[in-house]
C-alpha cells in the first residue's frame, strides 16, 4: 500500500519531469527523494549538487565543482528549478519565510527573506509544503520574499519574463497556478484526501475543477526505488504522516 508520504515524493518529482539539463535544488527530505527519483526515471538529465559546491551522482560520487559563482549563473540564467518552503503562501504564489505579523514588530522572526526574490524573478520555483493549513495557505502573506504571479506582472517584463511557479505540492494535494488570473488551482489531491478537506484547510478560495482527479500512483518500480534504494531509512514517513 503507498502511503501519503510516498505520494507526495511522486508529486515533487514530477515538478521536475521535462526539465532537461537543469541544476534540481530540493529543499527539504521528501522534496530531495523526489528529485532523486526523477533522475533515476523520468528525468535523467538533472544535475543534483551536495549543497555545498559540489554536482554529484546518484551515489554520491562527485562529478563536478560548482563554485557559488557558476552556481549564480545557473541561477541568473533560468538554469535551476528550486523546490522551497513556504512559511505562507497565497493565492498567487507570493511567499513568506521571513517574518509572521507586522514587519516593524513581528510576532514571529522566520528564516529572512534570502535568495527567494532573485530565485523567482529568473528560475522556476516551485514550492513543498508538508503541513497544509489555514495558517500557511493564506489569504495575504505578511511579507514578500518569493514573488507571485501578480506582482510580478504588475512589476512589468523585467520582472515576468522568466517568472514561472510550476507548482506547490503539500501533504494533501498538488496545486499549480492556471486558474483565474494565475491564482491557485486545485490539480490533484493524493488519495484519502477529499476536496472539502482541501478547501476547509486553505485560507483562501481555491480555484477547483469539477472532477478533480486523484495524484498519479507510483509504479512498482519506483516504489522499489524509494523504499530500498532512495529512502531505506524511512524517513518521508517522519515528514508526512499518513
Amino acid at each position: 500500500m503507498t502511503t501519503r508520504a510516498e505520494y507526495c515524493v511522486i508529486a515533487c518529482a514530477e515538478a521536475w519531469r521535462g526539465d532537461g539539463e537543469v541544476l534540481a535544488s530540493p529543499m527539504g527530505p521528501i522534496p530531495s527523494f523526489g528529485a532523486r527519483l526523477a533522475k533515476r526515471t523520468f528525468s535523467p538529465d538533472l544535475l543534483l549538487t551536495d549543497g555545498e559546491a559540489m554536482l554529484v551522482g546518484l551515489d554520491g560520487t562527485v562529478e563536478g565543482w560548482l563554485p557559488y559563482r557558476r552556481h549564480l549563473a545557473m541561477v541568473t540564467g533560468g538554469r535551476r528549478h528550486v523546490m522551497m518552503g513556504a512559511s505562507q503562501i497565497d493565492r498567487y504564489g507570493n511567499q513568506n519565510i521571513s517574518c509572521i505579523g507586522d514587519w516593524e514588530r513581528p510576532s514571529r522572526q522566520l528564516l529572512g527573506v534570502r535568495g527567494a526574490p532573485v530565485n523567482t524573478l529568473n528560475n522556476p520555483v516551485s514550492y513543498w509544503v508538508p503541513r497544509h493549513s489555514p495558517r500557511v495557505f493564506v489569504e495575504r502573506v505578511d511579507m514578500v520574499s518569493g514573488v507571485g504571479y501578480d506582482r510580478a506582472e504588475a512589476a512589468g517584463p523585467s520582472a515576468s519574463r522568466f517568472h514561472r511557479l510550476p507548482r506547490v505540492v503539500s501533504d494533501l494535494g498538488v496545486f499549480d497556478f492556471t486558474g483565474p488570473g494565475r491564482s491557485m488551482r486545485l490539480a490533484s489531491v493524493h488519495p484519502g484526501v477529499t476536496v472539502e478537506e482541501v478547501r476547509a484547510a486553505t485560507g483562501f478560495e481555491l480555484a477547483v475543477s469539477p472532477d478533480v482527479p486523484f495524484t498519479r500512483e507510483p509504479s512498482a518500480e519506483e516504489l522499489r526505488l524509494i523504499r530500498e534504494v532512495i529512502d531505506p531509512r524511512g524517513l518521508r514517513e517522519r515528514e508526512v504522516r499518513g
